[in-house]
């Protein structure tokens, strides 16, 4: 074979599988999107964006991003720079913090629903502090900022494992001897971390970013488990729109208008966190 070609092989089952499971898909529900069965049409955006629910979605789906990234970001930081500086135990605590990776969205928003609800968890815990003398309805249209902390949590406890794996491996290609010698230069953990470790993470954190930003725009099980209707999100409306008013064109647009949100917000952070030439971490 010739060598010219096999950069080409290699990558030709990958292509395949992108042509099929994602270019081809993407296709059939941009025709769905822009279609009303006898030409292009815009109907279907002017529906779904002018539709009452939409702007409360879009605000609800924005508004838990910008709650839950930021601390998914100080967090996984925090936590792989604990990781990596432990000499015992690494492996087990790593694995620990990981274990949420394994639990499907669903699953994560009934646990933290058996936490929240009457008879939950918290409930009980309080009842018996003597804090309360019933149980509170926490989950309920009378407290939404509960219902966003609540969804908030099970976001940040669900899936900042995500991030984490992403940074303990960025971390780790760090050589030592940037630390030895900012040490000998007198510089404190602090300022190591600053001008050592960020700047040579920043592939990682590019990588990380874009992945749980994309993630935060199509959250939908955890917000179904806890808040249902009375916390909407773009995803929700999508499901809402495909299997309930079985109208699969105002599906496709809103699930358009997701991807237009997670292509701009990840040319944003690419642009931010872009990697210098000649950069090999």
């Amino acid at each position: 074979m010739n060598p010219r070609l096999l950069p080409y092989v290699l990558i030709l089952p990958v292509t395949l599988f992108l042509c099929l499971f994602f270019l081809y898909p993407f296709v059939l529900v941009a025709q769905q999107a822009f279609s009303d069965g006898s030409g292009f049409t815009l109907d279907n955006f002017r529906d779904v964006t002018s539709h009452w629910k939409f702007p409360i979605s879009l605000k609800n789906t924005f508004l838990l991003a910008l709650a839950v990234v930021p601390i998914q970001l100080a967090l996984s930081l925090l936590m792989a720079t604990m990781v990596n500086r432990m000499k015992r135990g690494r492996d087990l605590i790593l694995y620990i913090w990981t274990i949420p990776l394994g639990i499907s969205d669903l699953a994560a928003g009934i646990i933290w629903l058996a936490i929240f609800e009457q008879s939950g968890f918290l409930n009980s815990m309080m009842g018996g502090l003597g804090l309360i003398d019933s149980p509170t309805n926490f989950l309920s249209y009378q407290s939404p900022m509960m219902v966003f902390v609540a969804i908030m949590l099970a976001e940040v406890w669900r899936a900042t494992a995500i991030m984490l794996v992403i940074l303990v491996a960025g971390i780790g290609l760090i050589p030592k001897e940037y630390y030895e010698a900012g040490e000998v230069f007198g510089a404190t953990a602090w300022q190591r971390f600053l001008k050592i470790t960020l700047p040579m993470l920043r592939p990682s954190l590019q990588t990380a970013l874009v992945l749980r930003v994309i993630l935060a725009f199509e959250v939908f099980a955890v917000v179904q488990a806890l808040g249902g209707t009375l916390f909407p999100v773009l995803m929700g409306e999508t499901y809402e729109y495909q299997f309930t008013l079985l109208n699969a064109g105002a599906a496709a647009a809103i699930a358009l208008i997701i991807l237009g949100i997670s292509i701009a917000f990840t040319l944003i952070i690419m642009r931010a966190l872009r990697v210098p030439k000649g950069a090999t971490i």
